[in-house]
């Protein structure tokens, strides 16, 4: 599989991929058509109980579970071991294979006619069949609004959230709308060089500039990155940021930084926010 040569600038050199429609496997149709027919018997969703409810009471029906896959040969890069640095073609690798992902995944909500997708979730699974191999799985709950109206974002695809069924909830309540899941990523390569100065400060509390400086960047990358994804979906704000650190299958010295969060937009100017309510344990 080869990475795409055009896309939207990132910064820092990283480029978002213009991944084209593919066709979905047949059984994957297949599934879907049922699913979405008129009087179809069922949904599925990956949603529980509490959160179905609540997407219910927001004004959703789930439609079905959705899901895209991206096996990914991730490859080398040669690297300086005296040298903090990132590795950007791992960076894009990383960044190519999620889009490819995510993609998929809305393409299976088209299908079903969906207006977004919620409690997505984005997983990297290793197999045997190689060292630098790798699924990048997105999933969630396609829904669509029961009003009729549009959720659809500024590029014109089904809205995207990682958010839960109750953080979904609240946000509409407050007057807020999901626009889509927005990534940063940054593979950094910290100097060997920075271990031999650790080990010379053994016994000492001191800091260790070269360690800092190194995460310090690398985290500002992705973090710039993901607020770049969010500025060309017009958002006002990203809800629900997590920065999860990895170092894969590289080794201790070669680190993922991945920013993801949910990008949103004012449905009003009034953002009341609904009170809480009170939980009376009746436990002894």
């Amino acid at each position: 599989m080869t990475e795409p040569s055009t896309g939207n600038q990132t910064g820092q050199g990283v480029t978002t991929p213009d991944i084209p429609a593919q066709a979905l496997p047949a059984d994957a149709l297949r599934r879907l058509r049922e699913t979405g027919a008129s009087g179809a018997p069922l949904f599925t969703s990956d949603l529980s109980v509490n959160e179905f409810l609540l997407v219910e009471e927001a004004g959703f029906t789930p439609l079905g579970f959705v899901m895209g896959s991206s096996i990914y040969q991730i490859g080398l890069q040669t690297r300086r071991w005296s040298r903090s640095v990132e590795l950007d073609k791992l960076t894009q690798a990383m960044y190519t294979a999620r889009e490819l992902a995510m993609t998929r995944m809305e393409e299976e909500a088209d299908v079903l006619g969906a207006d977004g997708v919620v409690g997505v979730r984005l997983d990297v699974n290793y197999y045997e069949w190689g060292k630098s191999t790798a699924e990048f799985i997105a999933v969630g709950t396609a829904v669509r609004a029961r009003d009729g109206s549009s959720w659809r974002n500024a590029e014109g695809k089904p809205f995207t959230s990682d958010l839960s069924g109750q953080d979904f909830w609240t946000l509409l309540q407050a007057g807020f709308a999901p626009l889509g899941l927005v990534l940063g990523t940054c593979v950094y390569h910290v100097a060997h060089r920075s271990m031999g100065n650790a080990l010379s400060n053994t016994g000492r509390a001191t800091e260790l500039p070269n360690f800092t400086q190194a995460l310090y960047d690398a985290r500002e990358r992705a973090m710039t990155r993901m607020e770049d994804e969010a500025n060309r979906l017009q958002a006002e704000g990203v809800v629900g940021v997590q920065l999860v650190e990895k170092s894969h299958m590289w080794g201790s010295h070669t680190i993922e930084f991945l920013a993801v969060g949910t990008g949103v937009r004012s449905l009003r100017a009034d953002h009341v926010v609904p009170p809480p309510v009170p939980v009376v344990s009746m436990d002894r």
